[in-house]
């Protein structure tokens, strides 16, 4: 077998089942939007995506966070584009109503106020512009004209972004441009200023530099380039209906156009699990014994398996967490940690170790709890095709791969699927795999402990809280887009929204962050207020679910009502609104003195006076930022 991205071989093939299984989708007395999920996860073909698209577009939009609209603004046609997002949303657990602006109008929908595109305030934007839709005109040697020619172009695009962003408030998704399939020079071509193909380069390496915070790059020249360009530009395509590139490419790319926006909505995944036998090594370590299995350099074969070990560790590298889920005994499966000169990944690396002859399913629900994240954020890797398709049938939301026989593409495979897909990388990311081990030291001195009391106090915590700012910008987005479980109202904010709201005097917003003696939580709550009616209107509140049980939300409502105080103001309000994954923080509002007040189809409504609240005892040591006034401390202010 050879690896073709264009085929997307980590789907699996339904084959001749697709059109039954979409005849008892569209038939069903009930639409089940689990079974569209399930049917988007398998590899569809644009006539089948086509297919899918029309039966999704005759039923209700399920609402929740995944539900959206998006225009597609494009030079080209893009009808085939905005059925085939349709269809492929469901995998990524989206539900998208796509609009495509008439042809040739790109330029007027994104600059008149009164367009379509910008009255209708789509969620998202797609600037979906080839280089033929830019003044790209070749001036071979000439660099003064080349610059300026790049220069106008990206400035073109910034114009339309912020019309659009100004207009309508949309998130606006901009496209690198592919390199064109032909040359004028051969190899001097990304040498020679004025190019086509170094104009392309430029306008690309210019637009990433230039674009703002809220806006998205989705990098086509990549895409482009994995597919192949010759397989990308059809020129045929083109002269009889304005397609920018390939119809066989059109599934791929609507995969990673939802990629990217399911990204940043938060849905990228983030716990690889990993199966051992034939998977991180050649053998059965039960049967074969450590010096028997396959593993490492001086064979083709070992050297495959090392790979999957590297690719795994790349990935905790940059904070994707990784556990371990086979049917082995526990001893024998952690010897080749232990002990195998060759192995590249060792214990310390595995957040969750799960070795024992449970079903596989079982195992993968044990290690989410422990993770303490959803299993809908779990990737699990087996070369077994029969375990695969148990999980599948049993945890439907887990990511499985297929893998081929031949262990040399596992890595490829994985990687090329795009699950851990990111719209920004922060410090804290690097960290997340180090934070759940030292999660784990925690837990071990919970054991430890006599009381829970005595647990927290050992711990030295020491809270940091400041306004929102440009620095932990980015992390606060991230964390307001990702966060599920401790969220009381799951509202999304865009990074320019969060922008705006470090400006506005009637907002209240605080981060958090968090160190104990085991380490540095890095930022662990995120609380956005309003100043209304001489009430402070909690809009949304969300924590790491890593600092659960640590009265951290004892500390926040302290300092929430030293800052109304401060402001004269008189109660605290606060919304729950349920989700499937939100039950945690159900009775929070009642846990911390507040009273029932309404229930309505936005969930129930609390209220505290603050005449009536004396401030908790917590066991954290607290350093406030200048700009956070109280009028009375919130306990061990540094």
């Amino acid at each position: 077998m050879s690896l073709n991205i264009l085929d997307m071989q980590w789907l699996p093939d339904l084959g001749s089942k697709f059109r039954e299984n979409l005849r008892a989708l569209g038939e069903g007395a009930e639409f089940s939007y689990a079974k569209a999920r399930s049917l988007a996860t398998s590899r569809l073909d644009l006539s089948q995506l086509h297919s899918f698209a029309r039966v999704l577009s005759r039923q209700a939009d399920p609402g929740g966070d995944g539900s959206l609209s998006l225009s597609i603004l494009s030079n080209a046609t893009a009808d085939l584009i905005a059925s085939s997002v349709i269809a492929t949303a469901p995998r990524h657990g989206l539900w998208i109503n796509a609009h495509v602006a008439p042809f040739g109008t790109f330029a007027t929908e994104a600059l008149d106020v009164s367009s379509e595109t910008n009255v209708r305030r789509d969620d998202f934007v797609l600037l979906a512009l080839d280089h033929k839709g830019f003044n790209l005109k070749s001036c071979p040697g000439d660099l003064i004209q080349a610059n300026s020619v790049v220069a106008d172009c990206v400035s073109q695009v910034q114009k339309f972004v912020a019309a659009i962003r100004a207009a309508s408030g949309a998130t606006v998704i901009v496209q690198t441009l592919p390199l064109a399939a032909t040359s004028e020079f051969g190899s001097l071509d990304v040498q020679l200023p004025g190019t086509l193909s170094w104009l392309i380069q430029q306008f690309n390496v210019k637009l990433c530099e230039t674009m703002s915070s809220g806006v998205l790059v989705l990098d086509v020249a990549g895409l482009a380039q994995m597919a192949g360009l010759s397989e990308w530009h059809d020129p045929v395509q083109w002269n009889l209906g304005k397609f920018s590139f390939s119809q066989r490419v059109v599934p791929l790319y609507a995969e990673w156009l939802c990629r990217l926006i399911a990204a940043s909505k938060g849905k990228s995944k983030k716990c690889l699990v990993l199966d051992l036998d034939n998977t991180l090594w050649g053998g059965v370590i039960g049967d074969d014994g450590l010096h028997g299995v396959v593993l490492g350099q001086g064979s083709a074969l070992g050297e495959a398996y090392l790979s999957v070990q590297e690719m795994a560790l790349m990935l905790r590298e940059r904070g994707i967490l990784l556990a371990v889920c086979s049917k082995n005994e526990d001893v024998i499966a952690r010897m080749m940690f232990r002990e195998h000169p060759e192995m590249c990944l060792r214990e310390e690396h595995i957040a969750v170790f799960q070795a024992n002859w449970q079903d596989k399913a079982s195992n993968l629900v044990a290690i989410a709890e422990t993770l303490n994240i959803g299993v809908d954020a779990l990737v699990f890797m087996d070369d077994n095709p029969a375990e695969r398709h148990q999980v599948r049938l049993a945890l439907p939301q887990v990511a499985v791969p297929e893998l081929p026989d031949n262990p040399d593409y596992f890595a490829s495979i994985l990687l090329s699927a795009g699950y851990f897909e990111a719209t920004q990388f922060t410090s804290d990311d690097r960290k997340r795999a180090d934070h759940y081990k030292q999660n784990a030291a925690r837990r071990a001195v919970l054991g430890d402990s006599t009381n829970l009391a005595e647990y927290l106090e050992s711990l030295e915590m020491e809270a940091s809280v400041s306004t929102f700012d440009a620095v932990g910008r980015s992390r606060i987005t991230q964390l307001i887009n990702k966060t599920n479980q401790f969220n009381l109202t799951t509202r999304r904010y865009s990074e320019s929204a969060i922008e705006k709201f470090e400006s506005d005097d009637s907002i209240i917003d605080l981060q958090i962050r968090l160190r104990d003696r085991y380490g540095d939580n890095g930022m662990i709550c995120v609380v956005i207020c309003k100043e209304c009616n001489a009430e402070l209107v909690i809009d949304t509140w969300l924590m790491s679910c890593r600092v659960l049980n640590r009265r951290v939300e004892e500390l926040v409502l302290n300092l929430l009502v030293g800052i109304a105080r401060r402001r004269k103001l008189y109660r605290v309000i606060g919304t729950y609104s349920p989700t499937e994954k939100n039950g945690i923080v159900r009775d929070l509002y009642s846990r911390l003195g507040f009273r029932f007040e309404s229930e309505s189809s936005e969930g129930t409504h609390w209220s505290l006076e603050l005449s009536s609240y004396s401030a908790s005892n917590v066991p954290i040591k607290l350093t406030l930022s200048p700009d956070i006034e109280l009028n009375e401390s919130a306990g061990g202010i540094a």
